[in-house]
């Protein structure tokens, strides 16, 4: 049984509930004053087996996630207005797992920091557009040894705890923030897929737009997203189809997480599938990941053809033809930030 509690700052504490006999989430939420609308609770999901001791010494996240992070003592309400927004918030999250007949139960709590993307000492040039310039052939011309990776291990072990952690530096983080700003228009119905505890949307989106969907690997990452309306919890290495209707979707993104699809085309062809005609597909890439879980031809690329690769994807997935952007923030004394890059596809 694995228990989590998350302390969020709202304005109006959510309905508390359970998430299941071998997984539960509370959400602890302390009240504030605030301009924007209330938080609320996603609609809960569950996924795997029970936590063993096993598959947590397997998890890399059990190194990830206890390790040092830095701890904001005063917190800030959020505002909807962009420049009232501060910089971070800060979560206190605890986990106790094992606790079972037959477990050695176990307890850790840690102070997580979401960056909000605003109030930063970061500058955001235009998008500079890239030039997609390959030329792909008619058939798809990828290959098994393509989709390799050096950990073929069970994705949902890699993933059994929570990673309350960020892939990417704030720099980067809050590029795609400002970008999401200025695409995605309110209203929109948006579907977040590879999705964590964080989805990198501006503050004001949970009140602005229609309806905020995800699907991720862990279910207790979704449930710590409180920007999410629902979520779905779901391996798409395993299973790559979408669970919505046909033409639901506004928007598609995927943030820093094609790298790890070995069935991307067929992920893809889901994503056409539940956009709107008109709907767009907001892929972002940095220059991280987990290199034994990132498929081999990924590794063996660089930047430009990271972009290139995810243009040839759109192709056999049915998409037209893709734009690509370098989006990457300018900070102030250091030229060696994380980098940010976009490709966007139309249906």
């Amino acid at each position: 049984q694995i228990q989590v509690a998350v302390i969020i700052i709202s304005s109006r504490a959510p309905n508390l509930q359970t998430m299941g006999p071998k997984m539960r989430l509370y959400l602890l939420v302390a009240t504030v004053a605030s301009r924007c609308d209330a938080l609320s609770l996603p609609k809960r999901t569950s996924i795997g087996d029970q936590l063993t001791r096993s598959n947590f010494i397997y998890s890399t996240a059990s190194a990830i996630l206890f390790s040092d992070m830095s701890i904001l003592t005063s917190g800030a309400s959020p505002a909807c207005a962009a420049e009232d927004n501060p910089r971070y918030l800060d979560s206190e999250v605890q986990m106790k797992y094992g606790d079972d007949a037959n477990g050695n139960p176990r307890t850790r709590g840690v102070i997580v920091r979401r960056f909000t993307g605003d109030s930063t000492p970061y500058s955001f040039p235009s998008p500079r557009p890239l030039p997609l310039v390959k030329e792909w052939p008619e058939e798809a011309p990828f290959t098994k040894k393509n989709f390799f990776r050096a950990d073929e291990g069970d994705d949902e072990n890699f993933y059994t705890l929570p990673r309350l952690v960020y892939h990417i530096d704030e720099a980067a983080v809050a590029a795609l923030t400002q970008y999401y700003r200025a695409n995605i228009p309110a209203g929109s119905s948006v579907l977040d897929i590879c999705s964590s505890w964080v989805s990198h949307y501006p503050l004001e989106f949970k009140s602005k737009m229609k309806r905020i969907s995800a699907t991720g690997m862990n279910p207790l990452e979704l449930m710590a997203n409180d920007q999410l309306t629902d979520y779905e919890a779901r391996n798409l290495n395993v299973n790559p189809n979408l669970p919505y209707d046909d033409n639901t979707f506004d928007v598609v993104t995927c943030v820093v997480s094609i790298d790890y699809l070995i069935k991307p085309i067929e992920v893809l062809k889901e994503v056409r599938r539940v956009l709107k005609p008109g709907g767009k597909v907001i892929i972002s890439q940095s220059n991280r990941c987990f290199p034994s879980k990132a498929i081999s031809m990924w590794l063996n690329m660089n930047d430009r053809e990271h972009l290139e690769l995810i243009n040839g994807y759109a192709k056999y997935a049915g998409f037209g033809p893709g734009k690509a952007f370098d989006i990457t923030a300018s900070v102030p004394g250091d030229p060696y930030n994380n980098p940010m890059f976009i490709v966007e596809v139309s249906k």
